[in-house]
């Protein structure tokens, strides 16, 4: 008797564990962005599990040279560049036309992961938000910079910086198709659209980048956003300020 009951106890133990592998495919057919081993697609939608998958792109050229393609974005390769601990080899800036609408100020040349990113941010939240928020659609993005041979904080000691290989961008402020211009120094501050506009922007590049900081983090970013794809290993933890 006690063996019957121990074999009826292991078929409703592989039964649920049946159950549950079932439901994990399913759930993976249907929602790929939010399983951790589906492969990233730019035309899903933005899940869970994206913002690792876009910071894996760092170490893949040829995967996300790929994944741009098949999005329809339009790019050229820049060449490499090497100096001292610095440098990169898989940069990449936006051309006209495609899939994306806003035209980098002045013209930007960043990693590869980093553009596969900024499209993704353009699509699910900057042109989302201004049409919502402000009426109109953003048809520029205002930078301060991506690659910059340099350590955290520009000191002479600490951890190189993302921007060291280029996987890190700084966004300045944003124009709209009817002209007006959303600055993260004047328009952060305060209750009106500009200001939900700038936050809700910035939660959306949390949902994208492995480190997104704003001035909420400190006075050193009271003008401008960064956004970088840092790798952290296994973890993938991001940061969001």
């Amino acid at each position: 008797m006690r063996t019957l009951r121990q074999a009826v106890a292991a078929m409703l133990a592989a039964a649920v564990l049946l159950v549950i592998v079932l439901t994990a495919i399913a759930g993976a057919r249907q929602h790929p962005q939010d399983v951790p081993w589906t492969k990233l697609d730019l035309g899903d939608p933005v899940g869970m599990f994206t913002a690792r998958k876009l910071a894996t792109l760092t170490t893949d050229l040829p995967q996300c040279r790929a994944l741009l393609d098949r999005a329809g974005v339009r790019y050229a390769l820049l060449p490499p560049v090497q100096e001292e601990r610095c440098g990169y080899a898989d940069g990449v800036t936006f051309r006209p036309g495609g899939a994306r609408r806003a035209v980098y100020r002045p013209t930007l040349g960043t990693s590869c992961a980093v553009a596969a990113s900024l499209a993704l941010w353009e699509w699910h939240s900057v042109q989302t938000e201004a049409r919502l928020l402000l009426g109109s659609p953003v048809v520029g993005i205002d930078h301060l910079g991506s690659y910059n041979c340099r350590r955290i904080g520009s000191g002479e000691g600490g951890n190189w910086s993302e921007h060291a290989t280029a996987d890190a961008v700084d966004i300045a402020g944003f124009v709209l198709a009817d002209g007006r211009r959303i600055s993260v120094l004047d328009d952060w501050r305060g209750t009106g659209p500009e200001a939900t506009f700038l936050h809700r922007v910035r939660n959306g590049a949390c949902r994208l980048f492995a480190t997104t900081l704003s001035p909420d983090y400190n006075a050193a970013h009271a003008n401008h956003f960064h956004l970088d794809q840092a790798t952290r290993g296994g973890l993938g933890w991001t940061v969001c300020r």
